[in-house]
């Protein structure tokens, strides 16, 4: 497994990615620390990260009610990290579609 698993695409990561031009999000290994973070990125995406961010999130316990009772279940946790380029540089996405 990768350390890099996805991009985030939310309208919260776009409303920064707006603000900060050259911020973006990824869903990265629980276990991945902001070095391999950084030499991951530098490597898949050919650009100059200046700063890495990291963010565990614990998974939530949610229920739910249906006609055969009550169901309860568990979000997966996961660790985000919001990568800071260099100035001027960006990521295209939607380049390769």
């Amino acid at each position: 497994m990768g350390i890099i698993i996805k991009p985030i695409l939310t309208e919260k990561q776009t409303a920064i990615s707006e603000k900060f031009p050259n911020r973006y999000g990824f869903r990265v290994a629980p276990d991945a620390n902001k070095v391999e973070i950084k030499k991951a990125i530098e490597e898949l995406y050919g650009v100059t990260v200046e700063s890495v961010n990291t963010i565990k999130y614990d998974g939530k316990r949610k229920s739910r009610y249906t006609k055969a009772g009550v169901i309860s279940g568990k979000t997966s946790a996961f660790k985000k990290a919001i990568i800071t380029l260099k100035q001027g540089e960006s990521i295209d996405f939607f380049s390769n579609i």
